[in-house]
């Protein structure tokens, strides 16, 4: 991947984003060029995704991401017994040790929070893992803040689209899941499977770091594949990176300077490395959004470059999915066809051929992502469109290695 591929986000300032609500009327001539901006990085034009700074909750980031990896490298029954204790399940087999992600889950509700911000801490148990007694607390206090961002955005994007929908459709589903993910370093896969085998009494020794690098399938740089979310927003920290030594770690920066988050610009006919501020949160167009949206947003081709030169690189976030109620009804009646046919954010491959001929990994991303077409019809509800993409993407059972 070429260093000059660069996308640095349009960023957003939480206090500008809280001033776009604040019902004036008429609006300042800079407000409306800030809501066209939002648009124009958030819309069919743009690249889908854009960063906001300087929101009170990024400071509570911090405690919560350290505590990804320590999860992810504890033992299964240790694991297994915090998160029971702070009300957290996995949406990733934890036990298979190539995997390549530790994802750890919640799934929020909105008429939670304010029991969260007038009960306190009171609403996960006291845990005898005093390191990680604080992370029920910070998960939910993370979580909440980025709902609560989210819901900011729909409204603003509502008033440019017309009508409430977006904020509606949020409201209405009650409910959002959080992840707090562990992209593991090489090292750490060489960890898991070194502890498996001792687990089973094998004499198998010095663990040969290079077998734990991936397969050479064209997916051998990639911590997760490329995909669509299909909910509304989808809400990041910015990562934290660490270098580790076995059990040690220290956080560093980024080796690259960038986010490792990768996406496919249809406009540029590129895939680009996403750029943001460290400490700002990242918000991604999802599927429904474009949908919703009659097409004035556009879902956000993505996935996450994993280097694999930096064997003791690690990468964690901590994520929010916003999405609609699962009883929501999709209608098509005046969504552009063009987006239905495509294969991938712009990868149809009439349009393609008009620009550039496909190059190998377009090719490839345009036969990995299914087009919209293959997954949603009209008067299909938000689940019925959820399995059937999860169906897709990720066969029969709903599970894809690399998510």
């Amino acid at each position: 991947m070429e260093e000059n591929e660069i996308l640095e986000l349009y960023h957003l300032q939480y206090a500008d984003l809280m001033a776009l609500l604040s019902h004036q009327n008429p609006p300042s001539n800079d407000e409306i060029q800030l809501s066209l901006s939002i648009m124009q990085n958030l819309g069919p034009k743009g690249p889908g995704l854009i960063s906001i700074g300087g929101v009170p909750a990024a400071r509570a980031s911090q405690t919560l991401l350290l505590l990804a990896r320590k999860l992810a490298l504890l033992s299964n029954d240790d694991r297994k017994r915090i998160l029971k204790d702070h009300n957290l399940g996995s949406d990733v087999p934890l036990k298979n040790a190539d995997r390549t992600v530790s994802s750890f889950a919640m799934q929020m509700k909105y008429e939670d929070e304010f029991k969260f911000r007038f009960g306190g801490s009171g609403m996960a148990k006291e845990v005898e893992f005093g390191e990680f007694k604080d992370l029920g607390f910070a998960f939910r206090e993370l979580g909440f803040s980025m709902m609560e961002l989210g819901l900011c955005l729909a409204r603003v994007c509502d008033k440019q689209i017309g009508g409430c929908e977006l904020e509606q459709s949020l409201l209405q589903s009650g409910t959002a899941k959080g992840r707090l993910i562990h992209y593991h370093s090489v090292a750490d896969n060489a960890a898991f499977k070194e502890a498996a085998n001792r687990k089973r009494h094998s004499r198998i020794s010095n663990v040969n770091l290079r077998h734990c690098k991936s397969d050479d399938d064209g997916n051998t740089k990639l911590w997760q594949q490329w995909h669509y979310d299909y909910g509304i927003f989808t809400i990041l920290t910015t990562p934290m990176f660490m270098i580790s030594n076995g059990s040690d770690e220290q956080e560093c920066d980024s080796p690259s300077g960038h986010t490792y988050l990768q996406v496919f610009h249809p406009e540029m006919n590129r895939v680009l490395m996403v750029k943001a501020p460290q400490g700002s949160f990242i918000v991604q167009v999802g599927e429904s959004a474009d949908v919703l949206s009659r097409g004035r947003l556009r879902a956000t081709l993505h996935s996450v470059y994993r280097p694999a030169e930096m064997e003791n690189l690690s990468r964690e976030t901590f994520v929010i999915f916003l999405q609609p109620a699962w009883s929501k009804t999709f209608s098509l009646a005046n969504y552009p066809d063009q987006q239905l046919r495509l294969g991938g954010q712009g990868l149809d491959e009439e349009t393609c051929s008009a620009r550039h001929e496909l190059n190998g990994l377009t090719q490839k991303i345009h036969e990995i992502v299914p087009p919209l077409s293959s997954r949603l019809r009209d008067g299909m509800t938000f689940a019925e469109f959820a399995k059937e993409t999860t169906k897709q993407y990720y066969g029969g059972k709903g599970l894809q290695a690399n998510r």
